[in-house]
């Protein structure tokens, strides 16, 4: 019986050998391989869409202990603290009594009215936003951007979905604000895969030993 290391290692050695990592730049590269193991499946590389600093601005933004931004309880109960600076802030607010009143005066849903929230509390600026659940966060969030002149420091956007889904990233890709950030394009996504994106950001020791 393999033991779970071993299980662990060899999971990787596969991933490599089977998916064409050769137009990531070198920090990115071991983040689209912790992707591909939570998704089990290594088409996904052909599928990310990034801007080419993207992690370099991630990684100095947690490093600063900027705020980790999540569009749900998943991705925020999924990245790992041990990796961030002491008192990181993560926030979710999809569980926040003024969420629902919000949504209504605002005509929306409740993870756009939660990136209402990240904007009227000052924590866009220079945050991780991690979203990968809810295209209306991706959308509302680069809404958001271009009403507040509010920036975060990178976004990982890949909510999963038959609605909205692929269009949201695409709008990311596209928005001339030019802003840091790592997708996976198409209907194709979910917290898994960003929360193992953050993760891998996050820890330069993780980086170093992957390759």
């Amino acid at each position: 019986m393999q033991l779970g290391g071993d299980i662990y290692a060899r999971s990787f050695e596969i991933i490599r050998a089977e998916t064409d990592l050769a137009r990531f730049p070198q920090d990115l590269e071991p983040v689209i391989v912790r992707m591909v193991h939570a998704a089990a499946d290594p088409a996904i590389a052909d599928m990310v869409a990034f801007s080419p600093n993207v992690a370099t601005s991630a990684l100095a933004a947690l490093e600063n202990g900027a705020p980790v931004l999540c569009d749900s309880s998943m991705v925020a109960t999924g990245i790992i603290r041990s990796r961030l600076p002491e008192d990181t802030p993560i926030v979710c607010h999809i569980k926040d009594p003024r969420l629902a009143d919000l949504a209504r005066a605002r005509n929306t849903t409740k993870t756009a009215a939660a990136v209402d929230l990240w904007a009227d509390d000052g924590l866009l600026e220079g945050a991780v936003v991690a979203i990968g659940n809810a295209p209306t966060a991706l959308f509302r969030t680069l809404e958001v951007i271009r009403r507040t002149g509010q920036r975060p420091a990178a976004i990982v956007g890949i909510p999963v979905g038959f609605v909205g889904a692929a269009e949201s990233k695409q709008a990311l890709v596209d928005d001339p604000l030019g802003c840091e950030y790592l997708t996976v394009l198409g209907r194709r996504g979910g917290s898994a895969m960003a929360v193992a994106a953050v993760n891998a950001i996050a820890s330069r020791a993780e980086t170093t030993n992957d390759r």
